[in-house]
């Protein structure tokens, strides 16, 4: 039996509301995060920098999300923007405190992000589904318009770009165009898997419980004694925190500069798809929802032509795409009408299915 959970006895209460209480899901953590700290040394410059680094950062932001719409049912379209305010935050910090260590504006640019987040979350009181949607459709257009229209973000500069000034790591260049792609990967890795953990705590936690009432009936939490304004604002802010940070990882540590058109709303839609596939309320669900949607075109890109290419037939970036735009469609249909906690629940009923292996019956 390769995976059981009878034997495994709980003899106090942390034992029992223990994050991972079975020993074999604490092994195959350890699996996990050993095994991607030493692809930084095993794998080449592409996948890092091309597939590994953004797969993070993607993730890293779909739990931020997921926080607000999955745990909260608080549905949001302003992640793109909130993300912006992160990567902006960081560079204004970054060339005022040249000195400063960019790991520390790194979390610190999460703050100013996860305050305009907590603004904008203001209407969550009185409003909730469509129309706070289109509120913080309304919070990412506005800060779009910000991101453009003021030039003391960028320092006044004429391309009104993002430029990623180089910064060391006890010596080792993190951002700039000398940083390798081992060395981004490391310090992106890292950072994810340390909030992850926090938000791991948070939603197994007193926090987290509260906000799951709200999501189910805030009525009746507000009944059990829960503020709703006060646990709304909260998912707002560290939902906004999370993407905050996200946004000064993925200008940073994967373009190496950026313009404000990254932070549109397709950026927003393309979040909101990844947590909806990965699967609403999990966290191991955003790393999947990430991966499907940001990996799939690449591996399409290597195995359609390698299989058709035996016949004389060459597919296109182009017919990519639209496979691309196609599956994804078709998998959110999928999952919003018969599966709604998505690739997580599929991964969970794998996990059962290995539960009673090799006893079926």
């Amino acid at each position: 039996m390769l995976y059981r959970e009878a034997g495994q006895y709980k003899t106090n209460y942390a034992a029992d509301m223990a994050i991972f209480p079975l020993r074999e899901d604490r092994v195959g953590i350890a699996i996990i995060i050993l095994a991607a700290y030493s692809l930084a040394f095993l794998g080449n410059s592409f996948l890092l920098q091309a597939v590994m680094i953004p797969f993070l950062v993607f993730s890293l932001a779909a739990i931020g999300l997921n926080i607000l719409t999955g745990y909260t049912g608080l549905l949001s379209l302003g992640t793109g923007a909130f993300m912006g305010v992160g990567a902006y935050a960081c560079y204004k910090l970054m060339t005022a405190f040249p000195g400063v260590n960019v790991i520390v504006w790194i979390f610190a640019s999460g703050f100013f992000s996860a305050a305009v987040g907590a603004l904008f979350g203001l209407p969550s009181l009185r409003i909730k589904g469509f129309y706070l949607a289109v509120a913080t459709l309304a919070a990412q257009f506005f800060l779009q318009w910000c991101f453009i229209r003021i030039p003391w973000l960028v320092n006044y500069n004429v391309s009104g770009a993002l430029d990623a000034p180089l910064r060391t790591l006890f010596g080792v260049p993190v951002v700039g165009a000398t940083a390798t792609p081992q060395t981004r990967y490391l310090v992106v890795l890292t950072i994810v898997i340390l909030l992850t953990w926090i938000a791991s705590n948070l939603v197994h936690g007193r926090i987290g419980r509260a906000w799951i009432a709200i999501r189910d009936m805030d009525l009746a939490a507000e009944l059990m004694g829960i503020r709703p304004l006060q646990t709304k604002l909260l998912a707002f802010a560290v939902s906004s925190y999370y993407c905050g940070v996200a946004g000064a990882l993925l200008v940073f540590l994967w373009y190496g500069g950026a313009e404000y058109d990254v932070f549109n709303i397709n950026q927003s839609f393309f979040i909101l798809f990844m947590v909806i596939i990965g699967g609403l309320g999990s966290l191991i669900g955003s790393f999947f929802g990430a991966a499907l949607i940001f990996i799939m075109p690449i591996v399409l890109g290597i195995v359609l032509p390698a299989m058709l290419s035996p016949f004389g037939l060459s597919v296109g970036a182009d017919v990519i795409e639209h496979l691309r735009f196609m599956i994804v469609g078709a998998l959110i249909i999928f999952f919003l009408i018969v599966e709604p906690h998505g690739l997580a629940r599929l991964w969970q009923i794998g996990k059962q299915k290995l539960l009673v292996w090799p006893f079926p019956y």
